[in-house]
C-alpha cells in the first residue's frame, strides 16, 4: 500500500472544516494541516485565547469560535453562528479522568466525547454539504453500553471503561448516522477515525499508573502527533472515501503508520444497540436530528 501523508492531501480552497478541540493535540495537528491546504478552518474550542494564538499561527483563513462539549447551552451557542460547512470533524475529548459530572449532569466522559458531539452533530447536520467524521480510538475494543446507566449514577466508576464506553459510543454514533443518512437518500457522509498510539497530551489529564505508564510510552513507542491525525485528515478530505469506513494507521498491530482501513469489533457495528443509543442520546440532549433537506 502507498504511503499517504499529508502531501497527499488536494488543495482544500473554498472548503470550511469544523474541528472542535483545535487548542491541542490532534485537533491542533488537524487544523494547522487543513489550514496549510488552504481550507478554511473554524476552530471550536474552550480556550479562546489557546485557539486565538493557534489560529494566528495559521493565518486569516482560521476562525475562532466558542465551543465548551461539557455544556448543551455552549453547544447550542455555537451551532447557531455557524452557517454552511463542507466537514464537521467531531475530535476533542477527554481520556480516562477522574470521575465529574457535566454542567448538565452527565458523566464526564461519556459527555464530552460521546453526548457533546452527538448534539453538536444534531444541530449542525443541516448546515453540512459534505461529511461528519467522528474521532474514535483502538480503546473502543474494551468498551460496553450500558443502556441503564450510560452515565455512571449506579455502577461503581471505572475511568478506564467511561473512557472505552465513550470511544465506543463514538464509533457507533458514526456507524448510525451514516445507515440513517442513506436511509435518507443523503449524500452526506459519516465517517470515523482513531489516530493510534499517538503522543497528543491526553495520557497525562488520567491522574493515574496507568497514565504515566502511557506517558512513558509516549516517549518510546508513541508515533508523533502530526502522523497521528493523518488517519483523520484522511477520513476528511479524501474524495473516494465511503460513508460508513473507519480510517486508522495500517502497521504495527494499528498503532502506527499510514492512514487505511480499519477493524472495529463486532459490537460497534451492532445495529440494535446503535438504534437504542441514539434514542437515549436525543432522550438525554434533547437535540432530535433532522433529515429533511439535507446538502449534498
Amino acid at each position: 500500500m502507498t504511503s499517504w501523508s499529508e502531501r497527499n492531501i488536494a488543495a482544500q480552497r473554498g472548503r470550511t472544516f469544523v474541528v472542535t478541540g483545535a487548542t491541542s493535540g490532534l485537533g491542533e495537528a488537524t487544523a494547522r494541516a487543513l489550514g496549510r491546504s488552504g481550507a478554511q478552518v473554524i476552530l471550536a474550542v474552550r480556550d479562546l485565547d489557546a485557539g486565538e494564538e493557534v489560529a494566528r499561527q495559521i493565518g486569516s483563513n482560521a476562525d475562532v469560535r466558542k465551543l465548551d462539549l461539557t455544556s448543551l447551552e455552549s453547544i447550542s451557542a455555537f451551532a447557531s453562528s455557524i452557517d454552511e460547512i463542507d466537514v464537521l470533524i467531531n475530535n476533542a475529548g477527554v481520556m480516562a479522568v477522574p470521575f465529574g459530572r457535566t454542567s448538565d449532569g452527565f458523566e464526564l466522559q461519556i459527555g464530552t466525547n460521546h453526548l457533546g458531539h452527538f448534539a453538536l452533530t444534531g444541530q449542525l447536520l443541516e448546515c453540512v454539504r459534505d461529511r461528519v467524521v467522528t474521532v474514535s480510538s483502538s480503546f473502543h475494543s474494551y468498551g460496553a453500553i450500558d443502556l441503564d446507566d450510560l452515565n455512571w449514577r449506579v455502577r461503581p466508576y471505572s475511568r478506564w471503561l467511561a473512557y472505552a464506553q465513550s470511544k465506543l459510543a463514538n464509533l457507533m454514533f458514526a456507524y448510525e448516522l451514516q445507515r440513517r443518512l442513506t436511509n435518507a437518500g443523503s449524500k452526506v457522509r459519516s465517517l470515523a477515525a482513531h489516530p493510534g498510539y499517538t503522543a497528543t497530551g491526553l495520557q497525562g489529564h488520567t491522574e493515574s499508573i496507568q497514565g504515566h505508564v502511557m506517558a512513558l510510552g509516549n516517549m518510546l513507542v508513541a508515533q508523533h502527533v502530526r502522523t497521528g491525525a493523518l488517519p483523520v485528515l484522511f477520513a476528511a478530505t479524501e474524495p473516494d472515501v465511503a460513508g460508513g469506513d473507519y480510517i486508522g494507521p495500517q502497521g504495527f498491530f494499528g498503532m502506527r503508520g499510514s492512514p487505511g482501513p480499519a477493524k472495529s469489533t463486532r459490537a460497534s457495528r451492532d445495529p440494535l444497540v446503535a438504534r437504542e443509543l441514539w434514542n437515549l442520546s436525543e432522550s438525554l440532549t434533547s437535540v432530535k436530528f433532522s433529515f429533511n433537506g439535507l446538502m449534498a
